[in-house]
């Protein structure tokens, strides 16, 4: 996805700053185009209910025309602090949190989160894509760490169940399967979520909701976090939205979102991504209420007409 010039002028003129205390009708469903610390002071008092994160990490990494440098550990995490600091004030006693990071930078996150919240697991998800190394291990992985405010908080393990096929169809005495469905396009079962997610790609040129973003997340990840760690109506808040992802999944999933961007182009991608998420809600991967996991929907009839409608989509956009 692009923007044309005439849209960048469009959507440019329409982006704001928060520049005083705000309620919470002020901030929901908004994207607030500033650096996140001259945010953070506005932001209404225990009004988030899903925090996700996914700050620059632990690397040198240019973002358009800003430029992130990698640097020691203990740096990293006193950075971490400045701003994950001023989160506790915003979230409610309820609300979950996860944050975003690779191997680098997962240490500095667990200790840092730990000085504010309650940690509860950390799911390390496969990236798919990666360069190869001769002199170590291809790196392809990241993790999300998932802390909570409290022990009083929300999760439905129920609405993120995966689709998985069967590769062992097992069966009962009498031969009906065994936890597995016989279905005209193939053998599925319907499995828990763990913390190791391998269902997910990163989104490239041919999905609809690729940017030029460098280190955008997919949505059928943020549907995860979403579903499982708030309700519908809930606000989900991004302090680092790049180009929208954690705010269109919000919006597809009938949640209220906030984000924060300092980068004017990502905002105004994000804002594109919004106004096509009113009418298209489709997130690619979640399907009838579950997730399947990567390549499985070849197996399922429905999945690949609209896998051939999403990618004839994307070329036009």
């Amino acid at each position: 996805m692009t923007l044309s010039a005439s849209e960048l002028t469009r959507y440019r003129s329409s982006l704001i700053k928060l520049e005083a205390r705000a309620n919470i009708e002020n901030v929901r469903d908004k994207i607030f185009c500033q650096d996140v610390f001259t945010a953070f002071p506005f932001l209404p008092e225990q009004s988030v209910d899903l925090m996700f994160a996914d700050p620059p990490y632990n690397l040198t990494k240019s973002f358009n025309d800003r430029r992130f440098k990698q640097t020691s550990i203990d740096e990293y995490a006193e950075w971490l602090d400045s701003w994950l600091s001023q989160t506790v004030r915003i979230l409610k006693p309820t609300a979950s949190v996860y944050i975003c990071g690779d191997w680098r930078s997962s240490a500095a996150i667990q200790r840092i989160g730990e000085k504010y919240f309650i940690p509860q697991n950390r799911i390390t998800w496969e990236r798919e894509k990666g360069r190869g190394a001769k002199s170590n291990w291809k790196n392809c992985s990241e993790d999300i760490w998932f802390f909570t405010v409290s022990d009083d908080y929300y999760f439905n393990v129920d609405a993120v169940m995966l689709k998985r096929q069967v590769i062992a169809p097992y069966t009962h005495s009498n031969g009906e399967p065994k936890d597995w469905t016989e279905t005209e396009n193939g053998r599925f079962r319907i499995t828990h979520p763990s913390n190791l997610w391998t269902d997910l790609t990163v989104p490239y040129w041919s999905m609809p909701e690729n940017t030029d973003h460098p280190t955008q997340k997919p949505e059928k990840l943020l549907a995860k976090i979403v579903l499982a760690s708030s309700r519908e109506g809930d606000l989900v808040f991004d302090p680092f939205n790049g180009s929208g992802t954690t705010t269109v999944v919000a919006k597809k999933l009938g949640r209220h979102y906030l984000g924060v961007e300092i980068d004017e182009t990502y905002c105004c991608l994000a804002q594109k991504r919004l106004a096509i998420a009113t009418e298209e809600r489709g997130i690619q991967g979640y399907t009838d209420g579950v997730f399947w996991e990567r390549n499985a929907r070849k197996y399922s009839r429905k999945g690949a007409k609209e896998d051939a409608k999403t990618q004839r989509r994307a070329r036009s956009i």
